[in-house]
């Protein structure tokens, strides 16, 4: 018998409404005796029973048999799956290892090329500074001889060299600084492509590692665990394509800076060279001016003493004659003292003795003796010769001192200035 507790659950759980009518009703139909069934019915309810369980059976058999296949079939799936995924990895890690190869190749001849650019650059570095030290000096060359004086103050072979030395150097300065710019450029766009080659090479070592721990795995391997959301594809993915036009581009980035380092290499070369020739070739035709100038000073400055030699000479001998004129012309003072005492004596005799038998002769005397020394113009002369001798020898004298220091100039200050000056190449 239900309770009333129970009926009502079931009344719930059927959805039907509960009333007590509805429950005195049922409950008055279970109490009435149960229905009796004939054999027949018994019979066939029995057939039936084992014909439901027959064919619930067959039904079951079947799944199991479908079920094995499906298992089988998966089985068959997923170690084709496994299998084909093995091989991608395979493929994809030797990939990597070509590029990974192809990225370590360029890396190292990157490297290479830009220790070797360096070294260039420090050539480049040593060349600059020893252009300096000659530049300074063919510049006090030139200041130095500011301070000739007179006719030696000329724009002569030497002031042309030394100017165009000056150019050349100056030149040469701006050159080795524009090429050393582009040297530092160079570096800087191959350390670039040394820095893209590093990272792809960090990230194809990373990705290797990766593939290498996913190969190794196995069905049996204790770290597998299920993952959320490890099956999804983020908008950070690129193709096979992608991947490798981006390898392919810093290798072929890198491979032209290289090449790039390896011309500007060679033009480094040649413009050291030719630079250093060039100093040297026109620091030869400065020393060649030079040397050249001293020589002309030195037979310009022995002439110019020979000239005084002869010069001083002929003032001595002028003196010589001076004195003499001048002896000669005290030597004439006392006959002529004689012949005018003589002729003024005789003026004297009285009245008839003065006669003039002898006065003529006395007079002619006098006049021959005072004619003789008023002719003696010869000592002016010589007297102005001589100041013209003295003249001309304080000039050459002069002329010497200007030599003398034009020969101080270039041949002390310069000519050993310049023997410091080393042209090497780099």
């Amino acid at each position: 018998m239900l309770s009333a507790e129970v009926w009502a659950k079931l009344c719930v759980a059927e959805g039907a409404a509960v009333s007590w009518e509805a429950f005195y009703k049922t409950m008055a139909r279970l109490l009435q005796a149960a229905p009796k069934f004939h054999p027949s019915e018994w019979d066939i309810a029995a057939r039936m029973q084992c014909a439901s369980i027959e064919s619930l059976k067959s039904r079951s058999e079947c799944m199991i048999a479908e079920g094995q296949r499906l298992l089988d079939e998966i089985e068959k799936t997923t170690q084709k799956t496994q299998s084909d995924v093995n091989k991608k990895l395979e493929q994809r890690q030797e990939e990597i290892k070509f590029w990974k190869q192809e990225l370590s190749n360029s890396l190292e001849e990157v490297v290479h090329e830009t220790e070797l650019l360096l070294t260039f650059k420090t050539r480049l570095d040593k060349s600059l500074e020893s252009c300096k030290e000659p530049l300074v000096i063919a510049q006090k060359c030139l200041l130095n001889r500011q301070r000739r004086v007179g006719i030696d103050l000329v724009h002569d072979e030497v002031e042309q060299e030394l100017v165009k030395e000056v150019e050349i150097l100056q030149g040469i300065i701006a050159l080795l600084g524009h090429t050393l710019e582009q040297t530092d450029e160079q570096i800087r766009l191959n350390r670039s492509a040394k820095y893209n080659l590093e990272m792809d090479l960090k990230d194809k070592f990373t990705a290797l590692m990766i593939d290498d721990y996913c190969t190794s795995l196995t069905n049996n391997t204790p770290d597998n665990r299920y993952t959320n959301n490890a099956a999804r594809i983020e908008g950070n993915f690129v193709s096979p394509e992608d991947w490798m036009d981006f390898s392919n581009i810093n290798v072929e980035k890198a491979d032209k800076q290289r090449k790039n380092s390896l011309a500007l290499r060679v033009l480094i070369d040649g413009i050291l060279s030719q630079t250093a020739n060039d100093i040297r070739k026109q620091c030869e035709m400065v020393n060649a001016a030079f040397r050249n100038r001293v020589k002309e000073v030195k037979d310009a400055k022995h002439k110019l003493e020979a000239l005084l030699a002869m010069v001083m000479d002929e003032t001595a001998s002028q003196e010589k004659n001076i004195a003499a004129l001048k002896q000669a012309i005290a030597d004439k003072e006392g006959p002529t003292k004689v012949a005018q005492t003589r002729l003024e004596a005789r003026n004297h005799r009285p009245n008839v003795e003065f006669c003039y038998e002898a006065q003529y002769r006395l007079i002619s005397g006098v006049e021959e003796i005072t004619r003789n020394i008023q002719r003696q113009d010869a000592l002016a002369e010589a007297e102005t010769e001589l100041k013209a001798l003295s003249r001309q020898q304080l000039s050459f004298e002069e002329e010497i001192q200007v030599k003398e220091n034009t020969l101080y100039i270039d041949e002390v200050l310069c000519m050993q200035m310049r023997e410091s000056v080393n042209i090497n190449n780099f």
